[in-house]
């Protein structure tokens, strides 16, 4: 198993798991919470069936990765991010982010600039800003996300049936969008995840991204579904696009939240549409 150091924890390393399969353009996929990069499955294969090298990783704190008791805020998962690009000397690289997985792409390009991404594509964004504020009454109130923490501390795996019921908007998509084996799998990815990081993580959705936004300097598609029970439409993917000038914003007319799974054949078409033939078969 491929793994990459970012740092240490007393006298362990931290490193992070990825998978890096197929030639190309680079594509890294960055998962949403608390899963692992599993979940891109119905990506990955049309992806490399393109001809593009796709590479996924797990998040520290999430799947085969180390579950430090630090680092789960967007400053270090930016950094975490860095040090893979850097490590396997990615160019010219696609980055694809869904929901938590979105600020990992915010916070590298504000931070880290564009020299190794061509394009990004954001699914069900946390951007610009969650946490309400004097300057932000758009968001939501901090209460909300205490109680998040409060419900994983009273007991984390029930929280997770009720994330996953909001993730999938199951009452409404079971047996459609889903099926009832593919919402037990998505919970057990995420039982196996870091309690402290599952915890701290809802820490890291207040982050302010409006700072990152003029930074981005590379082409933007942001795919949103308008009935997001979990990252509402309009309090992101709506209030977005129109801080990126020059992005492009897809609505899914129906969609919930896990739209790499639910939507899959409409998610894959409109990154394929954007991100147009690979770059090896251009050349």
């Amino acid at each position: 198993m491929p793994f990459i150091t970012v740092g240490t924890e007393n006298s362990a390393p931290i490193e992070l798991y990825y998978e890096d399969h197929g030639s190309g353009q680079p594509i890294v996929l960055i998962h949403g919470f608390p899963f692992n990069g599993a979940t891109w499955e119905k990506q990955t294969g049309q992806l490399l069936a393109a001809g593009y090298r796709t590479i996924t990783y797990d998040r520290r704190g999430f799947g085969n990765s180390a579950q430090p008791t630090f680092g789960y805020d967007y400053n270090t998962f930016a950094a975490d991010l860095d040090v893979l690009m850097t490590e396997l000397d990615l160019r010219d690289a696609i980055l694809v982010g869904h929901s938590m997985g979105t600020g990992e792409v915010t916070r590298y390009l504000g931070a880290y600039g564009s020299d190794r991404v061509s394009r990004a594509v954001l699914l069900a964004p946390l951007a610009p800003f969650l946490l309400k504020a004097p300057d932000n009454p758009e968001g939501v109130e901090k209460s909300l996300f205490d109680g998040f923490q409060q419900a994983i501390l009273n007991d984390r795996f029930a929280y997770l049936t009720q994330f996953c019921t909001s993730f999938f908007n199951y009452d409404e998509n079971k047996g459609k969008l889903v099926s009832e084996e593919a919402f037990r799998a998505h919970w057990e990815i995420g039982a196996r995840a870091s309690a402290k990081g599952t915890h701290d993580c809802v820490d890291a959705w207040q982050t302010d991204f409006r700072g990152d936004l003029p930074n981005i300097d590379v082409p933007v598609l942001i795919v949103h579904g308008d009935k997001d029970a979990v990252l509402p439409y309009a309090k992101t993917a709506q209030r977005l696009q129109p801080m990126l000038p020059g992005s492009q914003l897809i609505t899914l007319k129906g969609a919930p939240h896990g739209i790499p799974w639910t939507n899959a054949a409409e998610v894959n078409k409109a990154i394929m549409e954007f991100i147009g033939t690979p770059a090896m078969a251009r050349t």
